[in-house]
C-alpha cells in the first residue's frame, strides 16, 4: 500500500468515546454504536467551534498494540477553546509524524480490507493515536485518509 509520510500538528477533537480491542465480538458492534450516537442531533449536533466538516474515526490510548485495549472516538475536529457537556469528550491528538494513506470505495468494505492490510505491514507504528478522516459522505464512492501513528 502506498503512502506519504507528514508532519501533524496537535488537533483537538470532541466526539463520544469507548474502549475495546480487535478480538472483542462486540468491537463492530462498539464502533457502529459510537457512528450512530455521534450523529443524533442531540449528541453531535450541539458540537459549536468546528474547524473541518471532516467526521473521524480515532484510535488511542492503545495499551500496547492493535492486539490490546484502546479506545475509539467518533468526533470532530474543534477549536481549542470548545467546552462539551457528557455524553461529548474533549480529546488531543498529538502532533508527530504520520503516515497517511488514502482509500476509496464503500466506506464497511474499503476501510475493514484497509485495516487487514495495515496489520500485514511492517511499519514503525507508535501506537499513540491513529484516525481516520472521512472527506465526503457518500457511503459507496467514500473517500478516507487514514494516519497512521509512526515512531
Amino acid at each position: 500500500m502506498e503512502y506519504e509520510i507528514i508532519s501533524l500538528e496537535e488537533k483537538t477533537v470532541a466526539g463520544v468515546m469507548a474502549r475495546t480491542n480487535n478480538s472483542d465480538p462486540a468491537m463492530t458492534a462498539v464502533i457502529g454504536g459510537l457512528w450512530e450516537q455521534f450523529f443524533r442531533p442531540d449528541v453531535g449536533g450541539t458540537i459549536t467551534g468546528r474547524k473541518s466538516a471532516f467526521t473521524l474515526g480515532i484510535y488511542t490510548d492503545y495499551e500496547g498494540t492493535e492486539k490490546d485495549d484502546y479506545s475509539a472516538i467518533v468526533g470532530c475536529e474543534v477549536n481549542e477553546k470548545t467546552a462539551v457537556s457528557a455524553p461529548l469528550v474533549l480529546r488531543k491528538l498529538p502532533a508527530g509524524k504520520y503516515a497517511r494513506f488514502t482509500v476509496r470505495g464503500n466506506v464497511h468494505t474499503a476501510v475493514a480490507g484497509f485495516w487487514q492490510q495495515l496489520w500485514a505491514m511492517k511499519l514503525p507504528r507508535a501506537f499513540t493515536c491513529d484516525f481516520e478522516e472521512y472527506r465526503n459522505s457518500d457511503m459507496d464512492h467514500a473517500e478516507i485518509f487514514i494516519y497512521i501513528s509512526l515512531l
